[in-house]
């Protein structure tokens, strides 16, 4: 026997008729929203989807959709207690009824909204990225650098168009001290879906250039929390947490504080506080060199008056240790003075001896004693002839006597042989 065959709206009607037979009216269901979005007539159409307990893999899915009556009052409702827009990316427990239709098939209708569960989900979810930091060992690196005491170049992450890029940097510009600060924007997306990844690419490209920076500011303006839901992922915290340089956080949300500013080195509610911040930190490095510089100043003449006291009271003592060395030298130059005539006087006396003694044998052998003992000198061109070799023939020769001398012409010389 063939089996019943059933057309396909046939069988999309019996699959509505079961749910409406088997499940009731309305249920609250937990999901994760995803792709909402609102056409022109209002309406916002979105899916519900359902990850893994790792939150990688999506294991279930439906379309939903909420009408715009019910839309207009959930989303302000919404929005009133968790101070966030209602967007993709939310984990919900929403109240709904479910449908079947024989053309468009299963969808889920909402009907209701817990934002109680969201807060708590979006604070859950917070914790779970601090718990994975601290065991990480990350969360407080970024707190624990030295903010530097000069630091006026800032790398500044923002939205080159936001207004509260501007409002920083005209806090600056016009900081009453004249303080000169350099800064140096890298854009990035700052809500959205692209904004985590956004600001992450900047982190990046600011690390090449870390030498050049003193700390690194990210600031936005105000905005709703889902706006900010990027700076509570974990991706993001962990870049800040592990930056080199110290990160100051001013993303304009008073209400929640995010992952970043609980990793941010300092954190600031604005951009405007955020430049307050650098401002007051210059302010107090001047203080403090001022200080210093008294404190230098003070410490200087004190160390100088100190050296200038004991330079006085050495000289005082090489004054009195100088009189009593020199009376004590010239008494002693005194004793040597006596010993030195003593023996000047001896010496004199010998050598006056000697001399004499010197004198009397040059008086024996002078010529003149010489000659008055009947000898004679003879003298060619006045130099002693001592020599017969010394002379020609037809020389003229010199001969001294004790009372007079004589020239005389050699005519012949005999000379002795063997010597």
């Amino acid at each position: 026997m063939a089996e019943i065959s059933l057309t396909l709206s046939e069988l999309n009607g019996q699959v509505r008729d079961a749910i409406r037979d088997h499940l009731p009216d309305v249920c609250w269901v937990r999901a994760e929203t995803s792709d909402v979005r609102r056409n022109r007539n209002g309406h916002c159409y979105l899916e519900f989807i359902e990850k893994d307990a790792r939150g990688q893999n999506i294991v279930a899915r439906a379309r939903g959709v909420i009408w715009n009556n019910v839309f207009e009052m959930l989303s302000s409702y919404f929005e009133t207690e968790t101070g966030q827009q209602f967007a993709s990316g939310l984990s919900v427990l929403v109240r709904v009824s479910v449908d079947f239709h024989e053309l468009y098939g299963y969808s889920l209708s909402v009907v209701d909204i817990d934002p109680s569960y969201t807060i708590g989900e979006i604070a859950r979810n917070r914790q779970l990225v601090l718990k994975q930091l601290e065991e990480e060992g990350v969360l407080t690196l970024n707190k624990e650098l030295t903010f530097p005491e000069l630091a006026n170049r800032i790398a500044v992450i923002s939205s080159p168009t936001a207004a509260g890029y501007e409002d920083f940097c005209d806090q600056l510009t016009k900081n009453p001290y004249g303080f000169v600060f350099y800064t140096k924007l890298f854009p990035a997306i700052m809500q959205g879906e692209r904004s985590e990844s956004s600001v992450i690419s900047a982190l990046e490209k600011i690390y090449g250039y870390k030498e050049h920076f003193d700390a690194v500011a990210i600031i936005r303006g105000g905005g709703s929390s889902s706006d900010l839901s990027c700076f509570d992922s974990y991706l993001l915290a962990t870049n800040c947490a592990q930056f080199p340089l110290p990160v100051i956080s001013g993303i304009g949300h008073e209400r929640d504080v995010t992952v970043v500013d609980m990793v941010a080195h300092t954190r600031a509610k604005t951009p405007t506080a955020v430049a307050e911040f650098l401002i007051s930190h210059a302010s107090q490095t001047a203080a403090d060199l001022m200080d210093l510089q008294q404190r230098l100043v003070e410490e200087s003449e004190l160390i100088l008056q100190t050296a200038q006291n004991q330079l006085n009271e050495l000289s005082r003592r090489m004054i009195h240790s100088s009189n009593i060395f020199i009376r004590e030298e010239l008494s002693g130059i005194q004793q040597l003075s006596v010993i030195l005539k003593h023996q000047a006087n001896r010496l004199l006396q010998v050598e006056s001896h000697f001399v004499s003694e010197k004198s009397q044998y040059i008086r024996m052998v002078s010529p003149e004693n010489i000659l008055k003992r009947g000898y004679t000198l003879t003298l060619k061109n006045g130099k002693i002839i001592k020599s017969a070799k010394e002379l020609l023939e037809d020389d003229v020769i010199e001969t001294l006597f004790t009372d007079g001398s004589t020239l005389s012409e050699v005519k012949k010389i005999n000379r002795k042989t063997g010597i």
